[in-house]
């Protein structure tokens, strides 16, 4: 083993050692942050949910002999939970209201002001417009659900963003007597009759109350639109001036939430699932692309909007002005559950001050659509993810435009690809056409750079060899990159149709032929096991994409003269069968596109062989040979250089 194979070894073992290092670190600090509230909870007498803080605690270590004891001592002390009663439309205030009781035990002294909404049951209201339906506890007063409206999962089922107790949406703060108050584990009341909303031609309003025993609640007001994912969700503090710590200018939201799989192809989903956020007055940024650690994390100052997405759908919190800071996190869930990501922040929230203190924002829940977000003038659009730089600019002022406009008048998308490729096909024609005649200029020059490898058979003479053979292409006025240049300048459009199908929600659940889904793989065959890379299923559009690149690669090689080079001949296989292997799982729409750009190509390829005569090529370029080589204004100037310093170049 050499001195560098060392070397790497000992690099390797460091970074290992420092990642545990730096895990084990965090852990720690979760773990100990965990036991300190639990045991806060526990002191003041607040039993069950010291217990479950124990138990939260237990997830960063499992065996902790110290939280084990506790967990064991509380367990026969806490009462059982109360079963969950859905709300009827139907039911009055005063019957909500008495959903509201005090506990009469030491668990009252936890909240102390808000001990009267330490316990209820967890009744649900609706309010809802064509858009979306949001239910909103009555324990945390938060929303327990967000179902998108016209759309469904992979298996049609209702798209609902997030559901259940594992979402957490409440504000963290301390009153004035030092009790540590987290208002998604309290229980709100509604201020009017109307336990299901309908908004029809007007806003409405949800409004809930966390009371305290003074008199004064905290207020939540959930105000939803007309034909709108977009709602204005706005906190007050009334009355609370003696309960509530003087001279807070800011509050803790804290916002978790779990995503759940809506779509057929994981592997996709999960690679378009991330947590962005908006600096403020800046740009977009998200933590790492495609995550590959279990879990990402940042400290934030200063933000716009913090937004949870997958891959066709967000749920975005919006500052009416800014966030002062956020601590960020996404974690990667089992492969194997249902569930795509685990996000959390911890958000310090600017409050307005005044006789009624209060916080502003919005939240958007809804479809990750370029046009619907860009509406809004919040960039809100750079959630729909279209790549980089050009790519990007491609996509937005070229692709989606002509894609829309398509849009409107073809039902069917499999055709408005069709066109689209055909479009951008055309476009690009004279580059591919020039493309195709200096392929042919290299094929005509062949036999002529032949005859100079027989000159210099000698591998010591390859600097000599190559010089003969960019003379020989300079005197005939062929460039050997002349082929490759119209190429490389059609590569910004495949990589933009590239970001652009896996996140066009225009093609979710759009069928063609054989696919029923456009935005995810197509499946002709389901096998009995998984091949690395591949997976297990076989998807046609992918297998006519390879076909039709080898097809297409081979017609180029054997344009360009090539076909006899043994390099060539294994690149014309091996690199669309890569492709093959990495596009499986990809979107069916952007297999369809390749497909047709490399049959379209091998037509175009076609027609350029018709109009290009080999003869004729031939015939100028012996023409050239004959001319003098043009020098250009450089090689000009460094003759003269090399004149005036008295050098004589070899002849």
């Amino acid at each position: 083993m050499d001195r560098n194979s060392i070397i790497g070894i000992i690099l390797i073992i460091l970074v290992f050692v420092g990642a545990a290092a730096y895990n084990g670190n965090r852990t720690n600090k979760f773990f100990k942050q965990e036991v300190e509230y639990a045991d806060s909870l526990y002191n003041n007498g607040n039993l069950t949910e010291a217990r479950n803080a124990y138990l939260s605690a237990l997830s960063y270590k499992p065996k902790d002999e110290y939280v084990l004891n506790r967990i064991a001592e509380l367990t026969p002390r806490v009462e059982k939970p109360q079963d969950q009663n859905a709300v009827s439309s139907d039911t009055t205030a005063k019957d909500i209201a008495k959903t509201i009781v005090p506990y009469s035990g030491n668990d009252s002294l936890a909240y102390g002001a808000f001990s009267i909404a330490c316990c209820g049951k967890d009744s649900i209201y609706t309010i809802e417009n064509n858009k979306i339906r949001l239910s909103v506890s009555a324990r945390g007063g938060r929303i327990y659900s967000a179902e998108i409206k016209n759309y469904t999962t992979w298996d049609s089922l209702p798209v609902v963003l997030f559901s259940g107790d594992s979402t957490v949406f409440g504000y963290n703060f301390f009153t004035s007597d030092n009790k540590a108050i987290r208002t998604n584990n309290l229980y709100f009341a509604p201020a009017s009759e109307n336990a299901h909303i309908v908004v029809g031609d007007k806003p409405e309003s949800l409004v809930m109350r966390l009371p305290s025993s003074q008199g004064g609640y905290v207020e939540y007001t959930y105000t939803l639109y007309p034909d709108n994912y977009m709602i204005d969700f706005g906190t007050q503090f009334v009355r609370l001036d003696d309960v509530i710590a003087k001279n807070s200018s800011n509050i803790t939201l804290d916002w978790k939430m779990y995503i759940p799989q809506q779509e057929k192809g994981r592997t996709n989903e999960e690679n378009y699932s991330w947590l962005k956020y908006k600096v403020y007055n800046d740009k977009v940024e998200s933590l790492s692309f495609r995550q590959r650690k279990s879990v990402e994390s940042k400290n934030l100052m200063k933000l716009d909007w913090i937004a949870y997405q997958d891959q066709f759908f967000s749920t975005v919190l919006i500052a009416d002005d800014y966030f002062l800071n956020a601590t960020v996190s996404s974690t990667k869930t089992d492969p194997t559950s249902k569930l795509i990501r685990y996000y959390e922040s911890e958000i310090g929230v600017p409050v307005i001050q005044g006789q009624t203190p209060s916080v502003k924002m919005k939240i958007y829940f809804g479809p990750n659509h370029f046009t619907t977000l860009k509406k809004y003038d919040m960039g809100l659009e750079e959630l729909v993810y279209l790549g980089r730089n050009i790519i990007r600019w491609i996509s937005q002022f070229v692709i989606i435009p002509v894609f829309n406009l398509l849009d409107n008048h073809i039902a069917s998308y499999g055709l408005i690809i069709l066109i689209l490729t055909i479009l951008i096909k055309l476009v690009l024609f004279p580059l591919t056409h020039k493309s195709y005649i200096s392929m042919a200029k290299m094929k005509a020059m062949k036999p002529m750079v032949d005859e100079i490898a027989k000159k210099f058979p000698k591998q010591e003479d390859a600097m000599k060899k190559q010089q003969a053979t960019m003379d020989l292409y300079k005197k005939a006025g062929v460039s050997p990159m002349g082929g490759c240049l119209p190429q490389l300048l059609q590569f910004p459009i495949l990589f933009a149709m590239f970001r652009f199908f896996p996140t066009s929600i225009e093609l979710r659940h759009q069928p063609f032929l054989w696919a029923t889904d456009l935005s995810t793989y197509d499946s002709i065959l389901t096998l009995p096991f998984t091949i690395p890379y591949y997976g297990n299923h076989v998807s046609l559009f992918t297998i006519l994409m390879t076909a039709a690149t080898i097809i297409s690669m081979k017609m180029s090689n054997t344009s360009s003269g090539q076909e006899q080079m043994p390099g060539m001949k294994a690149m014309t296989y091996v690199m669309p069968v890569m492709f093959m292997f990495m596009l499986n799982n990809f979107s069916a729409g952007l297999t369809y596109y390749y497909f047709l750009t490399n049959v379209i190509s091998i037509a175009q390829t076609q027609i350029s062989k018709r109009f290009v005569s080999e003869k004729e090529i031939l015939r100028r370029i012996e023409e050239n040979k004959k001319k003098p080589v043009k020098k250009s204004n450089w090689q000009k100037r460094l003759e003269e250089a090399s004149k005036k310093s008295g050098y004589k170049p070899r002849k």
